[in-house]
């Protein structure tokens, strides 16, 4: 869940919400993430009752999503807010895998995060660019699809044309490719030299 907002302050226009995951997370503690989880049978049940006319497991993907948002950071959200960004799969190579929709949405007025100190406990608004920069300097974990995704994010002038892009943009599905071995290994996209390479 790819929230945004427009920046309060400073030299850059977009803002996203970013939460650390706390150091006794059982996976990836001190990593900041996009707020998130498992889609899970109530979400389904509520995707069943309808209101949009989107495919089921897509509308759970959604329902999720805003849960996981209110859940996490304090913030609620309708499903319907929510755009389609990309999906991720786990390569092969890696032995717990995972399929990962992400969505992008923009803030409601005034949202002020509020991590459950559960799953994370710090929540900051911060501009792609700086998350960036911040990473570069070993201050910010990333994993790499968020990295790789506040690369893209960077790239845009604002929150709207984010959003703008999001509610046409037709998704296909990521798996990465990594070359090499554990000691000295390299995770390509489709696109990068090597990529196709068998």
């Amino acid at each position: 869940m790819i929230l945004l907002r427009s920046a309060a302050r400073g030299r850059f226009a977009m803002e996203v919400l970013m939460l650390r995951r706390g150091s006794g997370a059982r996976f990836m503690p001190g990593v900041w993430v996009f707020p998130g989880g498992a889609v899970d049978p109530a979400d389904h049940a509520a995707a069943s009752a309808g209101g949009l006319e989107l495919e089921p497991d897509e509308l759970a993907h959604r329902v999720c999503g805003a849960r996981e948002l209110g859940e996490e950071a304090s913030i609620a959200l309708e499903p319907a807010a929510l755009r389609p960004w990309s999906r991720w799969v786990t390569p092969e190579v890696v032995p717990i895998r995972f399929d990962t929709r992400f969505y992008v949405a923009a803030a409601p007025p005034g949202a002020a995060p509020r991590p459950d100190r559960n799953e994370v406990d710090v929540a900051r608004w911060i501009s792609p660019e700086q998350a960036l920069a911040d990473h570069a300097d070993d201050r910010f974990e990333l994993s790499f699809p968020t990295l790789k995704h506040l690369e893209e994010l960077a790239g845009f002038a604002d929150a709207t044309a984010v959003l703008a892009e999001g509610a046409r943009r037709h998704i296909e599905a990521i798996t990465p490719r990594v070359r090499g071995d554990r000691g000295d290994f390299e995770v390509l996209l489709p696109g990068d030299p090597g990529f196709a390479d068998e």
